[in-house]
């Protein structure tokens, strides 16, 4: 406890470039861009996968290999091939991190949405879009903002490993800290990636809350 005191307290841990607020941006910025590129990548996929039937595989497979990946050992080598001088080293390997989980709870959400929804939606004279994205989407939206919520999870407690290469984020206290045995900072830096990760998950709760119909979380907790 006198260890958090210490790091909180002192007012050189709060300004400057090396400051909480500056490294609590840099997270968020790593976090954040690598976020959007995985949604940007999976979301489509596992919705044309998961409503066309098609490419089953090629799902299971993708989730597979990104999750063998040595997140680490990536980071290291694309800086080694690329240098440090963006962020790119760095978004690479946590992009690959977040696309499985955010692809397979896309995929299995539509997969899974009943049957007979779908019938309906096309004996009313819904076309595959229209029944994609008025029927399917919302029915499934629980499973994909679980897919989203433990992507943006993981992505935000492995985006320490930034600090590995020289490069900014939370991960810096920690890493700096236990280079030069300032456990203050290494403790200090660890409470803020787990206080971050909670407000993650408090944040995606909210949005459930906020989008997800009534009756659809009733149906998912019947299930």
């Amino acid at each position: 406890m006198n260890w958090l005191i210490d790091f909180f307290g002192d007012p050189v841990n709060w300004s400057g470039p090396d400051g909480i607020p500056a490294r609590l941006l840099e997270h968020l910025e790593f976090a954040g861009l690598s976020l959007l590129l995985a949604m940007l990548i999976a979301l489509p996929l596992g919705l044309l996968i998961g409503h066309t039937g098609r490419g089953a595989l090629l799902v299971v497979s993708i989730a597979n290999a990104a999750r063998a990946l040595p997140t680490l050992g990536l980071l290291v080598l694309i800086v080694l091939l690329m240098g440090v001088g963006t962020i790119l080293p760095v978004l690479i390997p946590l992009v690959a991190l977040a696309v499985p989980p955010i692809l397979v709870n896309t995929y299995e959400g539509i997969r899974g949405v009943d049957p007979d929804l779908r019938d309906a939606a096309y004996g009313m004279g819904l076309r595959g879009r229209q029944v994609l994205g008025r029927v399917l989407v919302p029915v499934a939206l629980p499973l994909i903002l679980l897919g989203l919520r433990l992507a943006a999870i993981q992505v935000v407690a492995t985006a320490t490993v930034a600090a590995y290469v020289g490069l900014g984020g939370l991960g810096r206290f920690i890493i700096d800290g236990l280079a030069t045995k300032n456990f203050p900072s290494t403790i200090g830096g660890a409470v803020l990636v787990a206080l971050l990760a909670l407000l993650v998950q408090l944040g995606f709760t909210l949005v459930q809350r906020a989008t997800v119909s009534p009756g659809v979380s009733e149906r998912q907790t019947i299930r």
